[in-house]
Parts: C-alpha cells; sequence; structure tokens
C-alpha cells in the first residue's frame, strides 16, 4: 500500500473513532437522527463564514459551523417544546431550510471557489494527502488527519473526564438533575462535540459518511453490549472496522472512497445484526425455537397433569389422543415433543403411554401459577 493510500486510511479511521465516540451517546439518548440534522445544516454556516474570512483554511468555519449546529439543537428543541410538533418533525423543518439555504448560498455566490454541492455531499478522501500541514517549512503529514486526529482526541478526553456525568446525564436526566449536575448543560456541550465533529470530517469525507460512521458503528456495538465502557470501545472498533473495509471496497471497486466507506458501515452493521451472541437475528430465531420447543413439551406436561389420577388418565395418556384430539399437533411433531420432553425428564414413556415425572410436575404447576 502506498505512502498516499495509507494516510487516507489514516485519515478514515481516525474520523470513524472521533464520529462513533460522539454518535454513543446521541444513540442512547435517542438523538441518533440529529446527527443527520446537524450534518446537514451546519452548511450555512460554513458558507457565511467563508464570505466574511475568504479562507477555507480558517477555523473560523469550524467556529461558525460548530455555533449552527448548536443553533440547530435549540431551534428542534424549541418547535418540541412547544408541544405542537414530535421531534422527529422538527428536526423534519429544520435542518432542510438551514441546508437548503447552505446549497442555495452556494450555488449563487460561491460557484466559483471549492464549496460545490458533490463536495459537501460525497467529501473526496482521494485529495486529502495533497493538503498539507506544513509547519515552519516541515511536512507534518495532511491536514484533515491532524484535524480529525485532534477532534477525536477532544472527544475522547471529554468523554474520559466527564464519563460519570455523561453517564448519568444520559440514562437519568432527572437523577442528574438533583445530583446538581446541569443535564442541560452538559446536552448542549455533547451537542457542541457533536457539531465540532461533524465540521471536521465535513470537507473530507462529507456528510454522507458523517452520518453512516455516527449512527452505523454505536448501532452494532449496541447489539453486542449493554456496558456502556465497552459500548464505546466496541463502537470506536467498529467504526475502524468500516473504514478499512470500506476503502478495501472502494479500491476494489474503483469507486467513491466515501461511498465505499458508507457501504462498509452497512455491511458491518448487517453482519453483526444477522450474528450477534444475544441480540443478533440468528440468535433470536434460534431462541425462539428453543422456547417453541420448551412451551409444547410444558404443554404436555399441563395436559398429563390435569388428567393424573382421573378416570380418563390412560386414555388421555396416550401419543395418539394427545395430537389426534386435543392439541392438534402432527403426529410427527407430537413425537419429536415427546422426545424432547422425555430427554428433559418431563415424562416417561412406556410404549404408547405417558407418564408424569415429578419434574414434570413441578413445571406443569409452575406455568398454570402463571
Amino acid at each position: 500500500m502506498s505512502a498516499p493510500q495509507l494516510e487516507i486510511l489514516a485519515i478514515a479511521v481516525v474520523t470513524a473513532a472521533g464520529c462513533a465516540l460522539v454518535g454513543v451517546f446521541l444513540m442512547l439518548r435517542g438523538l441518533a437522527m440529529l446527527s443527520d440534522a446537524i450534518s446537514h445544516a451546519i452548511l450555512p454556516g460554513i458558507v457565511i463564514a467563508f464570505f466574511i474570512v475568504g479562507d477555507l483554511s480558517s477555523p473560523w468555519l469550524v467556529v461558525a459551523a460548530a455555533l449552527t449546529g448548536v443553533l440547530t439543537v435549540a431551534m428542534v428543541e424549541s418547535l418540541h417544546r412547544t408541544r405542537r410538533l414530535k421531534e422527529d418533525a422538527a428536526m423534519g423543518l429544520v435542518f432542510p431550510a438551514l441546508f437548503s439555504l447552505g446549497i442555495v448560498l452556494i450555488t449563487r455566490y460561491a460557484g466559483n471557489v471549492h464549496l460545490d454541492v458533490d463536495a459537501v455531499l460525497l467529501g473526496e478522501l482521494a485529495f486529502a494527502p495533497f493538503d498539507r500541514f506544513v509547519v515552519g517549512g516541515h511536512d507534518l503529514g495532511p491536514r484533515h488527519l491532524w484535524l480529525m486526529g485532534g477532534i477525536t482526541a477532544l472527544n475522547l478526553t471529554a468523554v474520559t473526564v466527564f464519563f460519570k456525568e455523561l453517564k448519568v446525564a444520559t440514562f437519568d436526566p432527572g437523577l442528574a438533575a438533583s445530583l446538581g449536575l446541569a443535564p442541560g448543560l452538559i446536552h448542549y456541550g455533547l451537542m457542541t462535540l457533536v457539531s465540532v465533529t461533524a465540521v471536521g470530517a465535513f470537507d473530507a469525507v462529507g456528510l454522507v459518511l458523517v452520518v453512516s460512521l455516527m449512527i452505523g458503528p454505536p448501532a452494532a456495538a449496541y447489539l453486542l453490549t449493554d456496558r456502556l465502557n465497552r459500548l464505546l470501545l466496541l463502537a470506536v472498533g467498529l467504526g475502524a472496522v468500516s473504514a478499512a473495509l470500506g476503502y478495501g471496497l472502494a479500491v476494489v471497486l474503483d469507486g467513491s472512497i466515501a461511498g465505499g466507506m458508507a457501504v462498509g458501515t452497512g455491511l458491518v452493521f448487517i453482519t453483526v445484526f444477522l450474528l450477534a451472541p444475544d441480540r443478533g437475528l440468528l440468535a433470536v430465531v434460534r431462541r425462539r425455537r428453543r422456547q417453541r420447543w420448551r412451551f409444547a413439551q410444558t404443554m404436555v406436561a399441563i395436559h398429563l397433569a390435569q388428567h393424573e389420577g382421573r378416570p380418563e388418565e390412560d386414555e388421555e395418556s396416550r401419543l395418539d389422543h394427545l395430537h389426534g384430539k386435543h392439541v392438534g399437533w402432527t403426529p410427527e411433531f407430537t413425537s419429536r415433543v415427546v422426545d424432547q420432553a422425555e430427554g428433559a425428564g418431563l415424562v416417561t414413556r412406556r410404549g404408547d403411554r405417558l407418564w408424569l415425572t415429578d419434574a414434570g410436575r413441578t413445571e406443569a404447576a409452575a406455568a398454570l401459577r402463571g
């Protein structure tokens, strides 16, 4: 792999880590789609700041965009607090309006600079290695690597230092307020980090990948663990894997790097969604299948218990009577259920006759008690 390719991969991995760190808290707060709103709504802040300073590399663009992101959150929450709009409807009003304003400003007043719509949406990581960070005549590497490395370090520092505060404010804002932690301040601090992260990734990877990296890895990690510290580590790791996988796809297919990484994020999520040990789709299907068979065994135990010691016990305990008149199972299904119940120690079988064991009586009694 060439040096520029390694630099592109490094930028992607660092960006994925920074996005995943703040994305976890957005997801846990039920604000995952707010990342989409912020990522789009910062555009007019960038454009207006560019009109003022006239320099695309100016740090004032980051400041203006971050402030616009915070303003977006405030506008969404203000509309939501009127109780006339749900939060998703408020986001649907605010961020398209701000994003459209940014697009109009670009097409009308910035047609001759590198602020085109394609760059905004998809970015172009292939050009990132050519934008160098030079200090005192020394080339220190790609500017985006330093920028996203600094933002990721900022996010990591904030999460580490304020881990307990973020945890309490995320899961129990009422408790956080009673402890004097100012959940509102924590919330807007988090939104500021989200805005800064979105701005930092804006030029290189574009809006599509920013949203993908803030939502995909945290959502996949949440299928693997409930512990916040592990969730953060897994989200960062899955984000890095998604970025590397997506870059490989882009190289093989000779396609958009940001698009390939977004696809990689989706592939990682689908893989985790299918194969997660406890919450994955296959695990859920297997668990439901086991529950179905377990329920059927319990039904057999209940049936035998209800007729045990009664005159009809002999007839009601026969296999052909069980599937023929009462439960409505097929002979094959009944035979398999009885085999499993016998293996579980709930019944014993002698020929075509079933006998309830002590374990079976306990199982039936517990099921009937509810």
